[in-house]
């Protein structure tokens, strides 16, 4: 029997729409600017080809818990996206509704100066997260949406992506051994912008269970 020098932390884990299990969480892949309109409004030019970054299993919030403001920033940003969960076959089983939230001054800083963005992405609480519908995606046309405070901040639909899921999926296979417990954040549509702490986040994906919390103070 392995002996630890202190208890190891909790697994990371969503809960599952209509289900009395959870889905352990063993890291989570983000692609970037899969949406045309968003790369435009980040700067890229044309159909940018995919990249990844990460956020570590324990940035999740989940179970309707609110994240709390992180410090180091004067400019933290919402990004609705659609997450889909790869099971033990390898395959995607399911999906969930996230928010990938962004220090985007640390990453423009990090930007300008060839510097990871590790900061900017993977800090803590970095990544709420809905419940998990298992299954097919209801609608692969379906509308994606985020409000803060009741206005309606991004609007989109999820056929509005580069690449879709299951592109996403191979791309990362290219990098990574993704293997069941694994997340992938598919990217975000046009219309990001800044919160603030006390800020009642909605965002929704048509078909799945939607994620609702409010920012927490600095």
């Amino acid at each position: 029997m392995t002996q630890w020098l202190f208890p190891p932390a909790p697994t990371p884990s969503l809960p599952i729409a209509g289900r009395p299990e959870r889905f352990p969480v063993r890291r989570i892949l983000c692609v970037g600017q899969n949406y045309a309109a968003h790369a435009r409004e980040m700067g890229a030019d044309g159909r940018p080809a995919p990249f990844f970054f990460a956020k570590p299993a324990d940035a999740l919030v989940t179970d309707g818990a609110n994240p709390a403001f992180p410090g180091e920033t004067e400019n933290l940003h919402h990004e609705v996206e659609l997450v889909c969960a790869i099971g033990e076959s390898g395959v995607i089983v399911g999906w969930a509704v996230g928010c990938d939230l962004t220090r985007r001054d640390i990453q423009a800083e990090a930007k300008s100066k060839g510097r990871p963005w590790d900061a900017a992405k993977g800090f803590d609480q970095s990544a709420p997260c809905g419940p998990l519908t298992l299954g097919d995606l209801p609608d692969p046309a379906a509308a994606i949406a985020l409000t803060v405070n009741g206005e309606t901040r991004q609007s989109g639909r999820l056929d509005d992506m580069i690449w879709s899921p299951q592109e996403v999926l191979v791309q990362a296979r290219r990098f990574w051994d993704v293997q069941a417990g694994d997340l992938i954040f598919t990217g975000t549509p046009e219309g990001v912008g800044p919160l603030q702490p006390g800020d009642r986040v909605e965002a929704l994906v048509a078909g799945l269970s939607p994620l609702s919390f409010r920012m927490g103070a600095r």
